[in-house]
């Protein structure tokens, strides 16, 4: 399916041009992750057990309502635009017409650096949203709720810039566990990469 067929399949509307943004000094200007590679990441890399999947940075909701509907497990978007966020809640309401879930798929209208980090959330998902200097405090505070609550937590990083890798790499005691280079992409930066922090 392509991006169109895709988003009629979930009931939602997360393609087509994006409206402008802010042009902020840490933040990004938001385009929709490709269906095709969250297919690619999903067909060879596994989440950990009883997973709660956090979208940073999730614009109009793509990405955690695609997790929802393939894995059934609770998934949270986090967005700082009010527009965007306002899309979000309207795609998941049109989602949850169409598929009745009990398990809960939220929207959380705020900045990254500013949501609580819970114990049960274990799975953050990052397409590039802000500076390293927000990803940094962002890693920290996961990496704190870590060390109150020792689970395994993964980061999944899709065109993943060069001082992310970096600072994980070499700043923090995540390992990468898992790569996947995009079929048909010439661009190197056209990958995901996850990366584990484990239980001790």
């Amino acid at each position: 399916m392509n991006e169109q067929q895709y988003d009629k399949y979930l009931h939602i509307n997360t393609v087509g041009e994006q409206y402008g943004f802010p042009k902020l000094a840490h933040y990004h200007r938001y385009e929709p992750t490709p269906y095709t590679g969250l297919e690619q990441l999903f067909s060879g890399y596994q989440m950990p057990e009883n997973p709660v999947f956090i979208d940073m940075g999730c614009g109009k909701g793509r990405v955690p309502i695609y997790v929802h509907h393939k894995f059934h497990i609770q998934t949270i978007g986090i967005e700082m635009d009010a527009g965007f966020y306002a899309e979000a809640e309207s795609n998941k309401k049109s989602y949850l017409q169409k598929n009745n879930a009990p398990i809960p798929i939220s929207f959380i209208h705020t900045i990254a650096e500013e949501y609580l980090i819970q114990p049960s959330d274990t799975v953050f998902f990052f397409f590039n949203p802000f500076s390293i200097h927000i990803f940094r405090t962002v890693i920290y505070n996961i990496w704190k709720s870590y060390e109150q609550h020792m689970r395994e937590i993964h980061i999944i990083l899709y065109y993943p810039p060069y001082d992310y890798l970096q600072f994980l790499l070499h700043g923090t005691p995540f390992e990468l566990i898992h790569e996947v280079h995009l079929e048909n992409e010439k661009n190197i930066n056209e990958r995901l990469c996850v990366f584990a922090l484990k239980k001790a």
